[in-house]
């Protein structure tokens, strides 16, 4: 996984303070766009779906002999409208089609719920959630008791708490400061962290509390490893989202858990003709995890697994 983080500060911190924003300000402080209408935050104020849209996810839903009541499935498009009014300007999502949304994103992302409810896990953290996909779309079809969306990339992060909240998702707690207290409470909901995912493991109130970490479209296995079991409560799993040749990809995965206090790995082929070729990769934590993981992304790049 190439460490950005410079990049990524020098984009959404233009003032150069080298602080995270909140996601709730993450659009603030921005120079006006003179020629672009401000985002929306109002599900109500967007356009429906198309019937196409519809047509694809009922279809792979059928695949999946899953069901949706219907408000979770409310909450599933609302997510994808306002992804749609806000791609053209933040670049979520190079797929804009709808129902290639419906497919590629939504279903894709509802692989994983048999596999969450049968382990009974009602707190995730879901790590570069970028558009919000599996984090959101799992957080409503589980449903989940507490999600914590991380995204470092101001923008991104912004959207994402503009969806929870246009949703109903959203959690009571400021993004930005990690969410805190992995452990569970009364409070429910979506919570974002604006910043890396290094910085919120070493925090005492998450290390080792949560029972599962999702990762799509995020990076390699074995970085995903040394990133999510400094997380996982003993017993907790890591879901990664892969697709094609992955054997290579696998043996680092190995070394990786490994080298973070032992664990197992097993790879669930997704049985979807929409989604040929993909795969959930669960590796699960059973070791102590030595306290000088997650290693700086520097670090990682030059000494991998």
């Amino acid at each position: 996984m190439q460490d950005r983080s410079h990049e990524r500060r020098a984009k959404n911190d233009p003032a150069g303070s080298g602080t995270h924003r909140r996601p709730g300000d993450a659009l603030q402080g921005e120079p006006p766009d003179r020629g672009r209408a401000p985002l929306p935050t109002r599900v109500d104020d967007l356009p429906p779906l198309p019937q196409a849209y519809h047509r694809a996810l009922d279809d792979g839903l059928a695949v999946l002999g899953l069901e949706l009541d219907g408000g979770t499935r409310r909450l599933i498009d609302d997510h994808v409208r306002l992804l749609l009014a806000w791609n053209p300007a933040i670049n979520l999502t190079a797929i804009d089609d709808p129902a290639d949304v419906a497919v590629r994103h939504v279903l894709d992302s509802l692989t994983a719920v048999s596999l969450l409810r049968a382990r009974r896990i009602d707190r995730l953290v879901d790590l570069g959630s970028g558009g919000g996909f599996p984090g959101l779309t799992l957080a409503a079809a589980v449903p989940l008791r507490r999600t914590l969306l991380v995204e470092s990339v101001g923008k991104k992060a912004g959207f994402l708490e503009a969806a929870a909240r246009a949703t109903g998702l959203a959690g009571g707690r400021a993004g930005g400061r990690g969410g805190g207290s992995g452990g569970g409470g009364a409070r429910s909901g979506v919570d974002v962290a604006a910043e890396r995912l290094e910085t919120i493991a070493a925090r005492p109130t998450d290390r080792g509390r949560w029972p599962a970490v999702s990762a799509r479209a995020v990076g390699p296995l074995s970085d995903l490893v040394e990133l999510a079991f400094p997380l996982l409560q003993p017993g907790g799993v890591l879901i990664a989202w892969k697709r094609g040749e992955i054997d290579a990809e696998l043996e680092l995965g190995w070394r990786a858990i490994e080298g973070m206090g032992g664990g197992r790995l097993e790879v669930l082929p997704v049985e979807v003709p929409q989604l040929t070729g993909h795969a959930l990769v669960v590796a699960t934590r059973t070791g102590q995890v030595p306290a000088m993981f997650p290693r700086d992304p520097r670090l990682r790049k030059r000494e991998p697994w």
